[in-house]
């Protein structure tokens, strides 16, 4: 074990390599570009084995991912906000298929007026395409997260693709310490990809042609089962990580000082580690608060949240919004509620565009509904 200290990108290159892809499909996006550039100097130096591609678009790196993956390859990719967008067909295409592309996501503001600061409108927006999602909040996350999650997209009850996601700037160009396991140990956790279907030309299947109504819901229904499967395995894995290397994030959630809390808020990536901050500032005061870090967008953590809510009300803080709703977890937690949980849930917007929201204003939106200020859902910071 070494610790490495570098930039959130960087280390999700040094993970991807360390995975040993067998392709990697490029395209530059800020804030993603320097996770491509450091594989491209990987390459260059002879310490990536894999076929490095440089293609014309997003939609192409997609593309050249699924043909790579229905080939039997393990494959990985890297992109940002326009960028995902631009691949929305594929990714339907790659889930659709069934094939284990593990893709980190930097999440960036979508445009226009153009904006290359953080907020999670990109990925959110594609969480009905069948793709897991997993949310990061430090560097070490990052580094552990895109190794498991090549354990996961190809475990054999899964085979659905992985999209790493994590905060431009604030982690994809902030450095920070991480331990890094060494290879062969990589090795061992992650063991060679074995297909469940791929296409050969020795053995031809057919696969993508036309399907009939009657068969197309069976393949939904095996991609929901998949997704609950997922739901499953991702503690799993986290906790076997854990054993092996000593790092740990939590599985679906990270609970963080929630065993006698009245309040437990929810947030996710980097205001999910913000948050811990103002919840030791709150604790102090008397206020007994909890956390619970969001990792697991899709599969959505039902169970957790249902867990979390028997004695405490919630608080949600969403760096997104579902235009014509509310915030996209707000919605979803609530949901997760239905019919079971008399507990109240408070919902707030903040940080859009990559506006800042510091360990102080978190406090002071919590700290509306302790107090019994809170007027109904708000976004926060818009003042002026």
């Amino acid at each position: 074990m070494k610790v490495v200290i570098d930039t959130g990108n960087h280390i999700a290159a040094l993970a991807a390599k360390l995975a040993k892809p067998d392709v990697v499909a490029a395209y530059p996006i800020t804030p993603q570009t320097t996770v491509v550039e450091k594989i491209a100097e990987y390459v260059e130096k002879g310490e990536f084995y894999g076929d490095y591609i440089c293609v014309e678009s997003e939609h192409s790196a997609m593309s050249a991912c699924i043909g790579a993956s229905a080939a039997g390859a393990r494959t990985f990719t890297a992109t940002s906000s326009h960028g995902l967008l631009l691949m929305h067909e594929m990714l339907h295409w790659a889930a659709l298929a069934r094939l284990p592309i593990v893709m980190v996501n930097v999440n960036r503001a979508v445009g226009p007026g153009w904006n290359i600061w953080s907020d999670q409108n990109d990925s959110i927006a594609q969480r009905d395409t069948g793709w897991i999602q997993i949310f990061c909040s430090s560097n070490q996350e990052i580094f552990d997260t895109t190794i498991q999650a090549f354990k996961l997209a190809e475990h054999k009850d899964v085979q659905l693709p992985v999209m790493v996601c994590y905060d431009g700037f604030i982690l994809s160009h902030t450095s920070m310490p991480v331990k890094v396991p060494d290879e062969k140990d990589i090795d061992e956790f992650l063991p060679k990809r074995e297909p469940q279907w791929l296409l050969d030309v020795d053995n031809p299947v057919t696969h993508g042609n036309i399907i009939m109504p009657k068969d197309y819901p069976k393949i939904r229904k095996a991609m929901q089962e998949a997704q609950e499967k997922a739901k499953e395995l991702i503690p799993k894995i986290a906790e076997e990580w854990k054993e092996r290397f000593g790092t740990y994030h939590g599985g679906l959630i990270e609970k963080y000082r929630c065993e006698d809390a009245d309040y437990i808020l929810i947030s996710y990536a980097a205001l999910g580690a913000e948050s811990k901050v103002a919840i030791d500032k709150m604790r102090k005061e008397g206020i007994k608060i909890g956390l619970a870090r969001l990792r697991s967008f899709r599969p959505f953590p039902v169970e957790d949240i249902a867990s979390l809510a028997k004695e405490s009300d919630l608080i949600v803080i969403d760096r997104s919004i579902s235009l014509g709703m509310e915030g996209p977890v707000f919605t979803e937690v609530k949901a997760s509620l239905y019919g079971i949980s008399g507990s109240k849930v408070y919902g707030f917007i903040a940080g859009l565009g990559g506006k800042d929201v510091t360990f102080k204003d978190i406090e002071k939106m919590c700290k509306k509904v302790v107090e019994d200020r809170y007027e109904g859902y708000e976004w926060y910071g818009i003042e002026g």
